[in-house]
């Protein structure tokens, strides 16, 4: 299980969580497992996201691997301008 800490607005999707547990392996599946298991989310993801993996920060590297002890941090996609 990965622990997934969901900033700002994205906490009202899933309960008023703060922090919620998928099992994942990479990028890809922690989306869909985070879509599958609190469907409000998925539009969310859909809309974009960003994954931050041990300090990086990812958007779309889908088999980007995470570990069960990885720190995760799911934020809403911010454009630059």
């Amino acid at each position: 299980m990965v622990a997934v800490k969901l900033w700002g607005s994205l906490r009202a999707f899933a309960d008023g969580q703060e922090v919620v547990q998928v099992e994942a392996r990479n990028f890809r599946e922690l989306l869909d497992r985070l879509g599958e298991t609190w469907p409000g989310l998925k539009p969310q993801i859909a809309r974009g996201v960003s994954v931050a993996v041990d300090g990086l920060v990812y958007r779309e590297a889908w088999f980007t691997p995470i570990k069960p002890d990885s720190e995760v941090v799911l934020m809403p996609y911010m454009q630059g301008g």
